[in-house]
């Protein structure tokens, strides 16, 4: 069964009401994930969400938390100095972001088959895990 790693972005979207569109995309996305057991992030990701949520969208604590602890129902990697380490490999490797090489370090060690981002390369394989863009893509 495919393991398909959630980006930070697919994460805000799914809270971020100012885009119905890709705000109901991202939510079937997360939901559909939940569901079938093959939805990946990490302790980034959460981190990340919590940071845009409090700043960006302005929500309250009280939603934050409860979006927290239900993200958590997902298989969450957490962060290690080996996958930091891995990470600085990756962004050397290809030349990238070392935030973007930690969010494939990571799926990597979920041996995820597929990375669903907006802002990474759509069609790119780093790692031998492909990127898709879940806005321009059918899944």
């Amino acid at each position: 069964m495919n393991q398909y790693f959630i980006d930070t972005n697919i994460i805000v979207y799914a809270n971020d009401a100012r885009d119905k569109e890709k705000q109901a995309k991202a939510l079937k996305i997360v939901a559909a994930h939940m569901k079938s057991g093959t939805g990946v992030i990490s302790t980034q990701v959460l981190q990340e969400y919590a940071h845009v949520a409090l700043n960006k969208l302005h929500q309250r604590q009280d939603v934050i938390l409860r979006q927290l602890v239900l993200l958590e129902e997902l298989n969450v990697i957490q962060q290690s100095p080996a996958l930091i380490r891995r990470a600085v490999e990756i962004k050397a490797s290809y030349q990238i972001s070392f935030w973007d090489a930690c969010i494939i370090g990571a799926a990597e060690y979920a041996k995820c088959n597929i990375i669903l981002s907006e802002d990474m390369n759509a069609g790119q394989f780093y790692s031998g895990i492909a990127m898709q863009n879940p806005f321009v893509c059918s899944n």
